[in-house]
């Protein structure tokens, strides 16, 4: 084995900050987040994260947003891996938590390969906290057995997901939790009609936990006209599934802000 993988020579934290309310943070993040000098921040991270910062730290922000124009992952990489090889406490900063559409897992390997140490903190991500912002659960024993999280943003050339597939999981039992699904809302819909009926409960939760969040409660077959009409767009998650029946049950208005 080469000795590089033997004797780590520097180390990086993967950090979750959460969907945005610097409150949902752990502790453990908070004191990762104090003990950095080099702190990479994504575009979805909160601005009040950043208050556990210590004031000498240098941060850099690297922005990461599905759709829009990012900062090329093969820089940050190489960024985090100079820095921790210069003897810094790196911090990379992301929305929700690195391992769930976080590219944590690519990053930590490319870190390992050049022996470099890695440790992973979890963050609240954005699928479970938008479903708790609206007051739905995501398993629930009559009505979600399970849950799936996908998204709706494939890697550039690579297929698409299999949407009908996908309803007739959720035909079975399941919640379906959809992240970056706004701008293929209108495959996402056919392919999920294809299984599941128009009726099925959906909502849209944009900036999940944020003061900015705006919420809708619709339905399958009412989804593209309500992210019309309701102005809704990234970042947002959709949640589908017949976990959110309480809440039509209960009279939830199909457009409120928090």
């Amino acid at each position: 084995m080469n000795a590089r993988h033997d004797t780590p020579r520097g180390r990086v934290w993967l950090v979750g900050a959460g969907p945005g309310d610097p409150e949902l943070l752990t502790l453990k993040a908070v004191r990762a987040i104090r003990g950095a000098t080099v702190l990479l921040v994504d575009d979805l991270v909160g601005d009040g994260v950043l208050q556990y910062a210590r004031k000498s730290a240098r941060i850099v922000h690297v922005g990461k947003r599905g759709g829009c124009r990012s900062t090329p992952q093969a820089f940050i990489e190489q960024l985090m891996l100079r820095e921790a090889l210069a003897g810094e406490r790196v911090v990379r900063l992301k929305g929700g938590d690195p391992f769930v559409f976080g590219r944590g897992g690519e990053e930590a390997e490319a870190l390992r390969a050049q022996g470099v140490a890695v440790e992973v903190v979890n963050g609240i991500t954005a699928g479970l906290a938008a479903a708790t912002a609206i007051g739905a659960p995501l398993t629930h024993r009559e009505h979600a057995h399970g849950v799936m999280f996908v998204t709706g943003h494939a890697k550039d050339g690579a297929a698409g997901l299999d949407w009908a597939v996908l309803g007739a999981a959720a035909a079975q039992g399941l919640t379906l939790v959809i992240y970056m699904g706004v701008a293929q809302a209108a495959t996402l819909q056919a392919g999920l009609r294809a299984a599941l009926p128009g009726s099925t409960p959906l909502a849209v939760v944009q900036s999940a936990s944020r003061p900015e969040q705006r919420q809708a409660l619709t339905t399958l077959d009412g989804l593209l006209d309500t992210l019309a009409r309701e102005r809704l767009g990234s970042p947002a998650v959709l949640v589908v599934g017949e976990v959110l029946r309480g809440l039509a049950a209960l009279g939830m208005p199909e457009r409120a802000a928090a």
